[in-house]
Order: C-alpha cells, then structure tokens, then sequence
C-alpha cells in the first residue's frame, strides 16, 4: 500500500484502457460541442438583436457562476423528473459541454472586441450580412487572438472530464475508482491514472505553446513589412 506498484496497470489493463478511450471520446465531443456553442453565444453577446444579445449575457454569466458538477446533476438527477433519462456518459458530456462553453464565448467576445469595427462596417457595406461578416472576417481573426486562452480551455475540459466519475461515466476516474476499491492501492492507481492524463494535456499545451509562438511570428512578420518604407524607382527607370 506504500508503494509504487506499476503492475497494478498490467493486471487491470483493460479498466484503465476502456476508461482512458472513454476519456478521449467524452474529451473531443465536448471539446467540439463546446467551441461551436461558445462561438455562438460570443456573437450573440455583442449581438445589436436585444433578445439575442440577451441570451447570450444570461447564458455565460448563469454558466460561469456555478459549479460544473450542479450541471452534471442536473442531467443526470434532475431531467428524470422531468421523464427523460440520460446515463452519466451521456449527462457528463453535456454538462461538461456547456460549462466549457461558457468560459469559451467569453474568451472569442474579447477576441472580437479587439477587431478594429471598420472591419465589420466595411463588411456589411460590401454586402455581406451580420453572420456572413462573423464567420469570414471577425471570426477568424478573433480566434487568432484568443487561441492561447481557448487552448487553456481545452485542457482544462480534458481535466474536468474527470467529473464523470461522480455520475458512473465509465471515464478513466470512474474505471480509477473501481481498480482501487479491488486492489486497495490508491498511491499506485492514481500515479498511473495522472500519467494517462498527461498524456492528454500535455501534447495539448505544446500545441499551443507552438502555435502562439507561429501566430505571434506571423503578426511580426506583417507588421515589418507594412512599416517597411517602399523603395523608390531610379529616375529613367523603365517598368514592364
């Protein structure tokens, strides 16, 4: 019990692999849900339509002022009164879609609040309408922006997938659970348990680390050569 015991993964491989999919799986559904939720209810919060405008406000700011488990059981405990029946995966997943989307809207509504507003009126001008102007000007350079945030994001949804364990998830905590109620090692199953997360989170903040790092050279890059001063063509200097 005192000790690092690395065969307990051997023997109870198949837990941990069932558990460490399920993870991923639970991980990339809410983590696409969550990025097209969030940018929605982003232009909905900067929205000139008041009901839009209001939705949005009142979803990210309920959302962020409460826990993620009271989202979880709201699924999972209190939409059976209501005669629908969700098991943990599925409420889990929910749950930690919009609560991960929430923190996400807030993060692409900074993002577009940083791009100078000529572009949209310029966009509008031209022809394109409101949600056209969103997804091919604003967007794009909103979520340039903001992606080191939104990347913290994403690994913080792959740690807080963890919280399926609380509802029977069938996530790598819940499968972590039942190896150590059966083997009575916690030290061992829980090391083995922060090293399978790892290999998520990881590989993901060097993705980001990475692409802040290319962003920020590009950006540098067009601002040296938008300050650069253009040459002038030699006196008699024919051009073709």
């Amino acid at each position: 019990m005192g000790k690092l015991d690395f065969d307990v993964l051997f023997k109870h491989s198949d837990r941990f692999l069932e558990g460490f999919l399920n993870t991923i799986q639970v991980s990339i559904m809410a983590l696409i849900g969550s990025f097209i939720l969030g940018a929605i209810m982003a232009i909905f919060r900067i929205s000139p339509i008041k009901p839009l405008n209001w939705i949005g406000t009142a979803f990210v700011e309920f959302i962020r002022n409460i826990p993620l488990l009271l989202v979880v059981f709201f699924f999972y405990l209190g939409l059976p009164s209501l005669g629908i029946s969700l098991d943990g995966f599925v409420s889990g997943t929910l749950g930690l879609t919009i609560y991960t989307a929430a923190f996400i809207a807030e993060a692409i509504r900074a993002g577009i609040q940083t791009v100078p507003r000529g572009q949209l009126e310029a966009a509008r001008s031209s022809g394109l309408s409101y949600v056209q102007a969103m997804n091919l000007i604003i967007l794009p350079q909103a979520i340039k922006i903001v992606l080191p945030s939104i990347g913290n994001q994403f690994i913080n949804l792959v740690k807080n997938s963890s919280i399926l364990a609380v509802v029977a998830g069938m996530d790598l905590m819940y499968f972590a659970d039942l190896v150590n109620s059966d083997t009575f090692q916690p030290l061992s199953v829980y090391t083995i348990v922060a090293l399978f997360y790892l290999v998520l989170t990881l590989p993901l903040s060097f993705l980001v680390h990475y692409m802040e790092r290319r962003f920020g050279q590009s950006d540098a890059e067009a601002r040296g050569r938008k300050g650069k001063p253009k040459k002038n063509k030699p006196a008699g200097q024919v051009t073709m």
